[in-house]
């Protein structure tokens, strides 16, 4: 997940990403104009590592993406993945055709501060028999993912993971 947050340490960060992971394009805050470009930046980076790039929001921001993430409608082609914070959340977005899910928030998070988290147990519940592939999110990194592993989450997805201590 990116945001405006990782400043100057995106590419950086993303040059560290294993091969076929993937990348949930956000930054919305960023002016249009950057934000093409800096997707551009992202594209190029996940073409050469065969990195998997969605982009969040309803805009097309160019070449590249595999798809979209959020609450849209199906009319975007390729991949389609979706946050949910509750159960009900999740099923609404396999009835939507989600390919993925993204069940957060697992542990507090710097990004939404004050928000009350699921724990682990409460996360792979929303989870269990989706039939499509989840991934935990929300204060993640690979300690914690070694402790859910188990759960049934198929990954885990960060900002702050990938972020430089400041």
């Amino acid at each position: 997940m990116t945001d405006e947050r990782m400043g100057d340490g995106l590419l950086a960060a993303i040059e560290v990403l294993p091969r076929g992971a993937g990348i949930v394009f956000r930054h919305h805050a960023t002016n249009r104009a950057e934000r093409r470009a800096l997707f551009e930046q992202v594209a190029r980076i996940a073409r050469r590592k065969r990195l998997v790039l969605v982009r969040a929001g309803p805009e097309r921001l160019g070449r590249g993406e595999a798809g979209v993430h959020g609450d849209l409608p199906r009319v975007h082609p390729g991949l389609r993945t979706s946050p949910a914070h509750s159960r009900a959340q999740a099923v609404t977005a396999r009835r939507a055709g989600a390919d993925i899910v993204f069940v957060s928030p697992v542990h507090p998070t710097r990004s939404h501060p004050g928000a009350r988290s699921l724990g682990a147990l409460r996360a792979a519940a929303i989870a269990r028999g989706l039939g499509l592939k989840t991934i935990a999110l929300g204060g993640m990194d690979s300690r914690r993912f070694g402790r859910l592993r188990g759960l049934g989450f198929h990954g885990w997805a960060a900002i702050d993971a990938w972020r430089p201590i400041s």
